[in-house]
């Protein structure tokens, strides 16, 4: 399973990283809207993990990008330190998988990356 991590805190992508890599999953990591839409257009990923607040592009930006322009039912784990109702609602609007607020439990993001894998 082929996983792609748009995500500008190196700190935070690090993290990430190691904890899904540690679960046998394969891993590529953006660090800004552009960095982001390029992988999208060349790779075929199993899931997004996405940060809402990026540089160039925000993450609700490249959500709507993969569904309307890329026609992708990829499911979006949104990974952010905003825990805005609004927010949300505008993600799941768009049809996002999931919503983690950081910090966040290793385990309980391992647990949603499961759960939206399974479907």
């Amino acid at each position: 399973m082929k996983i792609l991590i748009c995500e500008d805190n190196k700190l935070a992508s690090k993290t990430l990283e190691v904890v899904i890599r540690k679960e046998g999953y394969l891993t590529e990591t953006a660090v800004d809207g552009n960095d982001a839409i390029e992988l999208l257009r060349k790779n075929i990923y199993d899931l997004v993990i996405m940060d809402i607040h990026l540089p160039f592009h925000s993450g609700l930006e490249l959500v709507r990008y993969m569904r309307i322009d890329l026609k992708s039912k990829t499911p979006v784990l949104i990974v952010t330190a905003f825990s805005d109702p609004q927010m949300q609602s505008q993600a799941n609007e768009l049809g996002i998988s999931g919503y983690i607020v950081k910090p966040f439990n290793p385990a309980d993001l391992l647990k949603q990356i499961r759960e939206i894998l399974m479907k």
